[in-house]
């Protein structure tokens, strides 16, 4: 399963869902956004797997995304994970920040991962290059192409002026060739960030009469403690806020089947995936808060809000607009949707095959 793939299928409504195994990681990276430390709390293996047990082959998502703080603190769980979705027929990413990358051979148990696996992510970029050195990550990646597994980076720009990811990208380029594609996000001031740049000022936002919608809406996402939420918003992912309106369950006790349906459903998601949280505002007459995220958590509690989600966003209207936000969404391409959340000039390296500048990868003589 192809980087591409993977952003394409982000933008369809269920077709993934994105797990926290764990808060841990045992890097210090002065970016996390999760602020991981050491120690954390650990996603219940027994609910977690009951849930993915849920699974069937006529209703399943299609993408497992596993992630933390560090996934590979517990590669037996993501072993388990990725065997137990594969028998209803769902494929298994995993992020890493690739602690383990020590210039030498792979760790067995990160090959039993990339072998159990259907695409295997690296995070690199300035902050982890001081733990983790790069030719260590590109000696890494070597060792995962060796088992067959597709592979990517994420990296990291500072701004949209940031030299960093054209630098790692020409490096990529020249040893990997389109091996290993690549998606660069923007550093936000979100968990341990929020030291190195306040979040910024206030400006003005988007226009409330006009729709604005979510992408990150369209997959469930299970966070540490077993709750299923439809935002993958770092503060709701760490519990620092839950707006009601966002839940969907908790793997102790919810279904996948119950929790795609409440996904697709519910009024105030479908309105929110359509129009966006500042359309809703708008409409509902409240006051928009300090951004985007921020004004879609203000929705909670109101009933203004849920009255008009429920008036526009329910019944036959509202499966036909979300289904024409979506379609509209899919027939970008991948590249629209990074463009949207990362750097725009480097949206292209999520797919370097169409890349007619890149060519195929070269023998590496280390």
């Amino acid at each position: 399963m192809r980087l591409a793939e993977l952003m394409s299928l982000r933008q369809t409504i269920g077709a993934g869902v994105l797990v926290t195994l764990t808060d841990r990681c045992p890097l210090s990276c002065a970016h996390c956004s999760t602020a991981a430390t050491r120690r954390g709390r650990d996603l219940d293996r027994a609910a977690l797997l009951r849930f993915l047990g849920t699974f069937t082959v006529r209703d399943r998502p299609d993408v497992l995304m596993l992630t933390g703080g560090e996934p590979l603190l517990r590669p037996g769980l993501v072993v388990e994970a990725a065997d137990t979705a594969r028998t209803h027929g769902t494929r298994t990413a995993v992020l890493s920040g690739a602690f383990f990358a020590d210039g030498g051979p792979l760790p067995s148990t990160v090959r039993r991962v990339a072998r159990a696996v259907d695409h295997f992510s690296l995070s690199l970029d300035a902050f982890h290059e001081r733990q983790v050195p790069r030719p260590h990550v590109f000696d890494a990646l070597d060792g995962l192409l060796a088992t067959g597994v597709a592979v990517s980076l994420h990296l990291l720009a500072d701004s949209p002026a940031d030299t960093y990811p054209d630098e790692v990208c020409a490096q990529v380029q020249r040893r990997f060739g389109t091996e290993v594609p690549m998606l660069v996000g923007r550093l936000s001031p979100i968990g341990r960030a929020a030291g190195l740049r306040p979040r910024p000022r206030p400006q003005a936002g988007p226009d409330p009469r006009a729709a604005a919608p979510c992408d990150m809406a369209a997959w469930p996402v299970v966070t540490s403690d077993g709750s299923v939420t439809a935002c993958c918003n770092q503060d709701v992912a760490d519990r620092r806020v839950r707006p009601g309106h966002l839940g969907l369950g908790d793997i102790h006790s919810t279904t996948w089947q119950t929790v795609c349906e409440r996904t697709h459903a519910e009024p105030m998601l479908r309105m929110i995936r359509t129009v966006g949280p500042v359309h809703i505002a708008g409409r509902a007459g409240l006051p928009l808060a300090d951004g985007y995220c921020a004004t879609c958590h203000r929705l909670d509690g109101s009933d203004a809000a849920r009255d008009w989600a429920d008036r526009a966003g329910a019944g036959p209207a509202g499966e036909l607009l979300q289904a024409a936000a979506v379609r509209r969404g899919e027939a970008a391409g991948p590249a629209a949707l990074v463009a949207r959340h990362g750097t725009a000039r480097h949206a292209h390296l999520v797919d370097p095959g169409h890349d007619p500048a890149v060519r195929p990868r070269q023998e590496h003589t280390p």
